[in-house]
Protein backbone atom coordinates (compact mmCIF):
# COMPACT_ATOMS: atom_id res chain seq x y z
CA UNK A 1 0.00 0.00 0.00
CA UNK A 2 1.66 3.13 -0.99
CA UNK A 3 1.71 5.64 1.95
CA UNK A 4 2.57 9.37 2.03
CA UNK A 5 4.16 10.06 5.18
CA UNK A 6 5.43 13.33 7.20
CA UNK A 7 8.27 12.82 9.50
CA UNK A 8 7.79 16.61 11.47
CA UNK A 9 8.77 17.98 14.83
CA UNK A 10 5.91 19.05 16.95
CA UNK A 11 4.92 19.45 20.52
CA UNK A 12 1.49 17.49 21.14
CA UNK A 13 -1.18 19.83 22.78
CA UNK A 14 -2.93 18.91 25.44
CA UNK A 15 -0.56 17.63 27.35
CA UNK A 16 -2.42 16.92 30.44
CA UNK A 17 -3.17 13.94 27.91
CA UNK A 18 -0.01 12.20 28.13
CA UNK A 19 -1.25 8.96 26.48
CA UNK A 20 -3.27 10.64 23.37
CA UNK A 21 -1.31 9.80 20.13
CA UNK A 22 -3.31 12.21 17.89
CA UNK A 23 -3.54 15.79 18.54
CA UNK A 24 -3.14 18.93 17.07
CA UNK A 25 -0.05 19.81 15.04
CA UNK A 26 2.47 22.12 15.95
CA UNK A 27 4.99 22.78 13.70
CA UNK A 28 8.78 22.81 14.86
CA UNK A 29 8.75 19.55 17.37
CA UNK A 30 8.07 15.80 18.23
CA UNK A 31 7.71 13.16 15.64
CA UNK A 32 4.53 11.39 13.83
CA UNK A 33 2.59 11.70 10.49
CA UNK A 34 0.60 14.94 9.75
CA UNK A 35 -2.46 14.75 8.55
CA UNK A 36 -4.85 17.72 7.18
CA UNK A 37 -9.04 17.42 7.16
CA UNK A 38 -9.71 18.76 3.59
CA UNK A 39 -11.72 22.31 3.32
CA UNK A 40 -14.07 22.59 0.30
CA UNK A 41 -12.99 24.69 -2.68
CA UNK A 42 -15.79 24.89 -5.30
CA UNK A 43 -14.19 24.06 -9.09
CA UNK A 44 -16.56 26.27 -11.56
CA UNK A 45 -15.81 24.70 -14.84
CA UNK A 46 -16.93 26.70 -17.89
CA UNK A 47 -16.69 24.90 -21.10
CA UNK A 48 -16.62 27.36 -24.21
CA UNK A 49 -16.59 26.65 -28.25
CA UNK A 50 -15.13 28.30 -30.21
CA UNK A 51 -16.94 28.94 -33.75
CA UNK A 52 -14.97 29.40 -36.74
CA UNK A 53 -16.32 30.26 -39.87
CA UNK A 54 -14.47 30.50 -43.00
CA UNK A 55 -16.12 31.21 -46.58
CA UNK A 56 -16.32 28.98 -49.42
CA UNK A 57 -14.62 29.39 -52.55
CA UNK A 58 -17.70 30.76 -54.63
CA UNK A 59 -19.77 31.82 -51.75
CA UNK A 60 -20.89 34.73 -54.14
CA UNK A 61 -22.45 32.38 -55.88
CA UNK A 62 -24.72 30.21 -53.06
CA UNK A 63 -28.14 32.49 -53.72
CA UNK A 64 -27.93 32.75 -57.52
CA UNK A 65 -27.13 28.78 -58.39
CA UNK A 66 -28.27 26.82 -55.14
CA UNK A 67 -31.06 29.59 -53.32
CA UNK A 68 -29.16 29.87 -50.19
CA UNK A 69 -29.26 32.76 -48.66
CA UNK A 70 -27.41 34.69 -45.64
CA UNK A 71 -24.57 33.20 -47.31
CA UNK A 72 -21.64 35.72 -46.47
CA UNK A 73 -18.50 36.30 -47.64
CA UNK A 74 -16.63 37.44 -44.61
CA UNK A 75 -14.54 35.19 -42.00
CA UNK A 76 -15.90 35.14 -38.58
CA UNK A 77 -15.25 33.88 -35.03
CA UNK A 78 -17.38 33.72 -32.26
CA UNK A 79 -17.10 32.27 -28.66
CA UNK A 80 -20.55 30.35 -27.05
CA UNK A 81 -20.69 28.98 -23.70
CA UNK A 82 -21.77 25.32 -24.28
CA UNK A 83 -22.21 24.36 -20.21
CA UNK A 84 -21.22 25.15 -16.98
CA UNK A 85 -20.90 22.55 -14.25
CA UNK A 86 -19.48 22.73 -10.61
CA UNK A 87 -17.86 20.31 -8.28
CA UNK A 88 -16.28 20.42 -5.10
CA UNK A 89 -12.84 19.67 -5.08
CA UNK A 90 -10.56 19.16 -1.27
CA UNK A 91 -7.92 21.41 -0.42
CA UNK A 92 -5.83 21.08 2.83
CA UNK A 93 -7.29 22.75 5.44
CA UNK A 94 -4.37 23.97 8.07
CA UNK A 95 -6.68 24.70 10.94
CA UNK A 96 -7.11 21.44 11.01
CA UNK A 97 -3.60 19.91 10.96
CA UNK A 98 -3.67 16.62 13.40
CA UNK A 99 -0.57 14.45 14.02
CA UNK A 100 -0.23 10.43 14.79
CA UNK A 101 2.31 9.54 17.06
CA UNK A 102 4.41 6.59 15.70
CA UNK A 103 4.27 3.20 17.38
CA UNK A 104 5.11 -0.10 15.74
CA UNK A 105 2.04 -2.48 15.88
CA UNK A 106 -0.28 0.16 16.06
CA UNK A 107 -3.15 0.57 13.80
CA UNK A 108 -3.36 4.19 13.70
CA UNK A 109 0.43 4.42 12.53
CA UNK A 110 -1.15 3.11 9.15
CA UNK A 111 -2.20 6.46 7.50
CA UNK A 112 -2.47 6.78 3.62
CA UNK A 113 -2.64 10.47 2.38
CA UNK A 114 -3.00 12.43 -0.65
CA UNK A 115 -0.12 14.00 -2.40
CA UNK A 116 -1.22 16.71 -0.33
CA UNK A 117 -1.80 15.43 2.84
CA UNK A 118 -5.17 15.20 3.15
CA UNK A 119 -5.76 11.90 5.18
CA UNK A 120 -7.39 9.07 2.90
CA UNK A 121 -7.29 5.99 4.91
CA UNK A 122 -6.34 4.19 8.22
CA UNK A 123 -4.69 0.62 7.90
CA UNK A 124 -6.63 0.71 4.47
CA UNK A 125 -6.02 1.48 1.06
CA UNK A 126 -7.45 4.67 0.18
CA UNK A 127 -8.93 5.62 -3.20
CA UNK A 128 -9.34 9.04 -5.51
CA UNK A 129 -8.04 12.34 -5.42
CA UNK A 130 -9.12 15.14 -3.20
CA UNK A 131 -8.80 17.33 -6.07
CA UNK A 132 -10.58 15.12 -8.53
CA UNK A 133 -12.02 17.04 -11.63
CA UNK A 134 -14.84 15.73 -14.16
CA UNK A 135 -13.71 14.52 -17.43
CA UNK A 136 -15.81 16.01 -20.59
CA UNK A 137 -16.63 14.81 -24.16
CA UNK A 138 -14.97 17.93 -26.27
CA UNK A 139 -16.33 18.71 -29.31
CA UNK A 140 -13.03 19.05 -31.83
CA UNK A 141 -13.09 20.39 -35.60
CA UNK A 142 -13.53 17.56 -37.84
CA UNK A 143 -11.21 17.35 -41.20
CA UNK A 144 -12.89 18.49 -44.64
CA UNK A 145 -13.00 17.03 -47.53
CA UNK A 146 -10.91 18.83 -50.58
CA UNK A 147 -13.62 19.36 -52.90
CA UNK A 148 -11.11 19.38 -55.87
CA UNK A 149 -11.19 15.69 -55.87
CA UNK A 150 -14.45 15.35 -56.66
CA UNK A 151 -14.39 17.88 -59.65
CA UNK A 152 -14.64 16.74 -63.07
CA UNK A 153 -12.34 17.83 -66.06
CA UNK A 154 -14.97 20.22 -66.99
CA UNK A 155 -15.17 22.38 -63.79
CA UNK A 156 -11.19 22.30 -63.20
CA UNK A 157 -10.84 23.67 -66.90
CA UNK A 158 -14.03 26.28 -66.63
CA UNK A 159 -12.59 29.78 -67.79
CA UNK A 160 -14.06 31.63 -65.23
CA UNK A 161 -15.65 31.68 -61.71
CA UNK A 162 -19.05 32.50 -62.60
CA UNK A 163 -18.75 29.17 -64.80
CA UNK A 164 -17.03 27.13 -62.04
CA UNK A 165 -19.81 27.60 -59.76
CA UNK A 166 -22.27 27.01 -62.66
CA UNK A 167 -21.25 23.80 -63.23
CA UNK A 168 -20.10 23.12 -59.84
CA UNK A 169 -23.75 23.60 -59.07
CA UNK A 170 -24.67 21.50 -61.72
CA UNK A 171 -22.72 18.40 -60.22
CA UNK A 172 -24.38 18.94 -57.10
CA UNK A 173 -27.94 18.59 -58.42
CA UNK A 174 -26.60 15.46 -60.69
CA UNK A 175 -25.45 14.46 -57.42
CA UNK A 176 -28.80 14.37 -55.36
CA UNK A 177 -30.89 13.10 -58.20
CA UNK A 178 -28.10 9.89 -58.17
CA UNK A 179 -28.86 9.14 -54.44
CA UNK A 180 -32.99 9.78 -55.25
CA UNK A 181 -32.60 6.92 -57.20
CA UNK A 182 -31.39 4.54 -55.48
CA UNK A 183 -33.88 5.07 -52.74
CA UNK A 184 -36.50 5.00 -55.12
CA UNK A 185 -34.92 1.59 -56.50
CA UNK A 186 -35.00 3.60 -60.02
CA UNK A 187 -31.11 3.73 -60.64
CA UNK A 188 -29.74 1.35 -63.65
CA UNK A 189 -26.99 -0.39 -61.65
CA UNK A 190 -28.88 -0.74 -58.05
CA UNK A 191 -26.38 -2.16 -55.21
CA UNK A 192 -26.86 -6.04 -54.35
CA UNK A 193 -27.13 -5.53 -50.84
CA UNK A 194 -27.14 -3.20 -47.71
CA UNK A 195 -23.41 -3.14 -47.49
CA UNK A 196 -23.29 -1.96 -50.88
CA UNK A 197 -25.73 1.07 -50.59
CA UNK A 198 -24.23 2.12 -47.41
CA UNK A 199 -21.31 2.36 -49.37
CA UNK A 200 -22.65 4.08 -52.04
CA UNK A 201 -24.82 6.69 -50.00
CA UNK A 202 -21.85 7.36 -47.93
CA UNK A 203 -19.67 8.22 -50.48
CA UNK A 204 -22.65 10.56 -52.46
CA UNK A 205 -23.21 12.56 -49.15
CA UNK A 206 -19.13 12.96 -49.04
CA UNK A 207 -19.20 14.41 -52.46
CA UNK A 208 -22.16 16.39 -51.87
CA UNK A 209 -21.05 17.80 -48.27
CA UNK A 210 -17.54 18.80 -50.19
CA UNK A 211 -18.65 20.24 -53.26
CA UNK A 212 -21.65 22.15 -51.36
CA UNK A 213 -18.76 24.00 -48.89
CA UNK A 214 -17.22 26.00 -51.73
CA UNK A 215 -20.31 28.11 -51.89
CA UNK A 216 -21.56 27.61 -47.89
CA UNK A 217 -18.04 27.83 -46.34
CA UNK A 218 -16.72 25.38 -43.56
CA UNK A 219 -17.69 25.75 -39.61
CA UNK A 220 -15.63 24.36 -36.89
CA UNK A 221 -16.42 24.20 -33.25
CA UNK A 222 -13.92 23.38 -30.52
CA UNK A 223 -14.50 22.93 -27.41
CA UNK A 224 -12.45 24.25 -24.59
CA UNK A 225 -12.31 23.86 -20.50
CA UNK A 226 -12.27 26.84 -18.20
CA UNK A 227 -11.37 26.45 -14.51
CA UNK A 228 -11.76 28.68 -11.62
CA UNK A 229 -11.60 28.06 -7.80
CA UNK A 230 -13.77 29.76 -5.26
CA UNK A 231 -13.77 29.35 -1.45
CA UNK A 232 -17.51 29.36 -0.11
CA UNK A 233 -18.89 31.29 2.57
CA UNK A 234 -22.28 31.09 3.73
CA UNK A 235 -24.72 33.48 1.90
CA UNK A 236 -22.35 34.25 -1.10
CA UNK A 237 -23.67 36.69 -2.88
CA UNK A 238 -23.26 37.90 -6.88
CA UNK A 239 -19.76 37.13 -6.34
CA UNK A 240 -17.84 37.30 -9.77
CA UNK A 241 -16.22 33.97 -10.68
CA UNK A 242 -15.33 34.76 -14.31
CA UNK A 243 -16.10 37.17 -17.63
CA UNK A 244 -17.07 36.22 -20.94
CA UNK A 245 -17.28 37.82 -24.04
CA UNK A 246 -18.48 36.42 -27.49
CA UNK A 247 -15.23 37.73 -29.21
CA UNK A 248 -12.44 37.46 -26.62
CA UNK A 249 -14.12 34.12 -25.09
CA UNK A 250 -13.37 33.22 -20.87
CA UNK A 251 -11.73 36.13 -19.53
CA UNK A 252 -10.47 36.51 -15.77
CA UNK A 253 -12.61 37.93 -13.16
CA UNK A 254 -10.87 41.23 -13.48
CA UNK A 255 -11.16 41.23 -17.42
CA UNK A 256 -13.47 44.20 -18.54
CA UNK A 257 -13.55 43.13 -21.65
CA UNK A 258 -16.06 40.72 -20.80
CA UNK A 259 -19.82 40.44 -19.06
CA UNK A 260 -19.78 39.04 -15.23
CA UNK A 261 -20.31 35.07 -14.39
CA UNK A 262 -22.04 35.47 -11.08
CA UNK A 263 -21.95 32.56 -8.48
CA UNK A 264 -24.30 32.10 -5.62
CA UNK A 265 -23.44 30.16 -2.47
CA UNK A 266 -25.66 29.45 0.09
CA UNK A 267 -26.08 26.84 3.25
CA UNK A 268 -28.88 24.62 2.70
CA UNK A 269 -29.46 23.36 6.70
CA UNK A 270 -27.02 24.76 8.95
CA UNK A 271 -26.05 23.42 11.52
CA UNK A 272 -25.87 24.90 15.12
CA UNK A 273 -22.96 27.20 16.37
CA UNK A 274 -21.41 25.23 19.27
CA UNK A 275 -18.82 27.22 21.41
CA UNK A 276 -14.58 25.95 21.04
CA UNK A 277 -14.78 25.71 25.12
CA UNK A 278 -17.79 23.09 24.75
CA UNK A 279 -16.91 21.50 21.65
CA UNK A 280 -13.11 20.60 23.47
CA UNK A 281 -15.04 19.21 26.38
CA UNK A 282 -16.94 16.86 25.07
CA UNK A 283 -14.53 15.74 22.42
CA UNK A 284 -12.83 12.51 23.15
CA UNK A 285 -9.68 11.49 21.99
CA UNK A 286 -9.26 9.99 18.40
CA UNK A 287 -9.34 10.84 15.01
CA UNK A 288 -11.12 13.96 13.71
CA UNK A 289 -12.92 13.87 10.47
CA UNK A 290 -15.67 15.78 8.80
CA UNK A 291 -19.46 16.03 8.38
CA UNK A 292 -19.69 17.90 5.61
CA UNK A 293 -23.09 20.23 4.93
CA UNK A 294 -24.92 21.20 1.68
CA UNK A 295 -24.15 24.29 -0.36
CA UNK A 296 -26.62 25.67 -2.73
CA UNK A 297 -24.84 27.10 -5.75
CA UNK A 298 -26.13 28.74 -8.67
CA UNK A 299 -24.42 30.12 -11.31
CA UNK A 300 -26.03 33.08 -13.37
CA UNK A 301 -24.69 35.09 -16.60
CA UNK A 302 -26.87 37.37 -18.27
CA UNK A 303 -29.66 37.18 -16.02
CA UNK A 304 -29.76 33.32 -17.42
CA UNK A 305 -28.83 30.52 -14.60
CA UNK A 306 -26.16 28.46 -16.04
CA UNK A 307 -25.87 25.95 -13.11
CA UNK A 308 -27.90 24.94 -10.14
CA UNK A 309 -26.74 22.54 -7.55
CA UNK A 310 -26.70 21.33 -3.82
CA UNK A 311 -22.45 20.14 -3.64
CA UNK A 312 -21.02 18.91 -0.45
CA UNK A 313 -19.34 21.98 1.48
CA UNK A 314 -17.31 20.86 4.49
CA UNK A 315 -17.32 24.33 5.96
CA UNK A 316 -20.80 24.36 6.06
CA UNK A 317 -20.50 21.26 8.45
CA UNK A 318 -19.10 19.80 11.66
CA UNK A 319 -16.13 18.14 12.42
CA UNK A 320 -16.34 14.82 14.88
CA UNK A 321 -14.30 12.09 16.51
CA UNK A 322 -13.34 8.68 16.18
CA UNK A 323 -12.41 7.11 19.57
CA UNK A 324 -8.98 5.92 19.98
CA UNK A 325 -9.70 2.11 21.48
CA UNK A 326 -12.01 1.69 17.75
CA UNK A 327 -8.12 1.24 16.96
CA UNK A 328 -7.23 -1.57 18.86
CA UNK A 329 -5.30 -3.85 17.11
CA UNK A 330 -6.98 -6.81 18.33
CA UNK A 331 -9.69 -5.14 16.40
CA UNK A 332 -8.51 -3.95 13.50
CA UNK A 333 -10.36 -1.49 12.66
CA UNK A 334 -9.52 -0.12 8.81
CA UNK A 335 -11.38 3.52 7.96
CA UNK A 336 -11.50 4.95 4.31
CA UNK A 337 -12.38 8.70 4.07
CA UNK A 338 -13.40 10.69 1.45
CA UNK A 339 -10.62 12.59 0.40
CA UNK A 340 -12.61 15.75 -0.87
CA UNK A 341 -14.69 16.22 2.26
CA UNK A 342 -12.74 14.48 4.78
CA UNK A 343 -15.93 12.43 5.57
CA UNK A 344 -15.92 8.66 6.58
CA UNK A 345 -16.86 6.65 3.65
CA UNK A 346 -16.41 2.98 5.34
CA UNK A 347 -15.84 1.61 8.61
CA UNK A 348 -14.75 -2.14 8.85
CA UNK A 349 -12.97 -4.30 11.10
CA UNK A 350 -12.28 -8.11 11.89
Amino acid sequence: MKKSFAMVAGLLACASLPAQEINTYVPGEGEGVVYFLPKTALAVNVIATRVTYRPGELCQYANRYLRLANVTAEPETHWEIKQVDVCSVGVPDSTKAYIVKLKDKEVLSKVDLTDNGIIRAINAQGEGSAHALPEYVLERPQPHENPRNFMTEEILMAGSTAKMAELTAKDIYNIRESRNLILRGQADTMPKDGASLKLIMDNLDRQEKAMLELFTGTTDREDRVFTFYIHPEDQLTDKVVARFSTCLGVLAEDDLAGEPIYINVGSKAPLPVVAEEVKQKKRPDGVLYNIPGKGVVKVVYAGEPLFEGELPVTQFGTTETLVTKLFDAKINTRVVFQPATGAVLKIDKD
